[in-house]
């Protein structure tokens, strides 16, 4: 037998367990928690970035409402929404991931829960919320915003708020998916009315409230990945 190939045969069947704890710890903490709201964003915005500062009061807002706030719990636009929310009286919840740069949990997150694993993560970001917003960001942000959308657009997930905040910095990127996309027939025109886009905190909080008014008291509200 190959030596290469025997870490591998011997350590990766155990990845299993180690994959299962990830699910059933985060599941056992978020599912005292509530319906909430998630905020993705860029980890490199600083605490003086009007981004920043939008994301802080959104979150302060929505836990004011009683709505827990969701983040990757890392430092910028994670930090804001965390620290908006805990500053409001609520539950401040980070998923932290382990990345060898960037990545350090912040001390904003009330209810902190570590993963190794991007897809058991992005898992919990989606079905223990009934809210998206999408700050400005990277590549992570692009990645959580087009596995959400997808979602959506198959019917996986109800149709839940999904809310681009920064005309400036979404623009270029709608219009390239209304000139590549739509046109060339690779979505339908109908698909870019899943998400609002704003620059208005309120308009995005209002957004929220709207639907939470619309679904009932949280033990009716639809959950995603059920």
């Amino acid at each position: 037998m190959n030596n290469q190939t025997e870490p591998f045969t011997k350590e990766d069947p155990w990845r299993v367990f180690r994959i299962m704890a990830e699910f059933v710890d985060s599941f056992e903490t978020l599912s005292q928690v509530g319906p909430s709201v998630t905020i993705f964003g860029s980890a490199r915005t600083k605490p003086n970035d009007p981004y920043y500062q939008a994301a802080r009061t959104m979150a302060r807002e929505l836990a004011r409402h009683k709505l827990p706030v969701i983040t990757g719990g890392g430092p910028g636009i994670m930090e804001a929404a965390n620290r908006g929310a805990a500053e409001g009286g609520g539950k401040s919840i980070g998923l932290n991931i382990e990345l060898p740069f960037e990545q350090k949990g912040n001390r904003f997150a009330n209810a902190p829960i570590h993963f190794h694993y991007f897809f058991s993560r992005k898992v919990c970001f989606v079905k223990y919320s009934i809210a998206f917003v999408f700050m400005p960001g990277g590549y992570g942000t692009l990645d959580e915003f087009f596995e959400v959308i997808t979602l959506a657009q198959t019917q996986r997930i109800p149709r839940f708020p999904l809310i681009l905040f920064g005309r400036r910095h979404w623009r270029g990127l709608l219009r390239w998916m209304k000139t590549a996309l739509v046109r060339e027939k690779m979505i339908n025109p109908a698909d870019l009315d899943l998400f609002l886009l704003t620059d208005d905190a309120d308009e995005a909080v209002q957004r929220i409230l709207d639907y939470m008014r619309q679904v009932g008291p949280p033990e009716s509200t639809p959950r995603a990945l059920a």
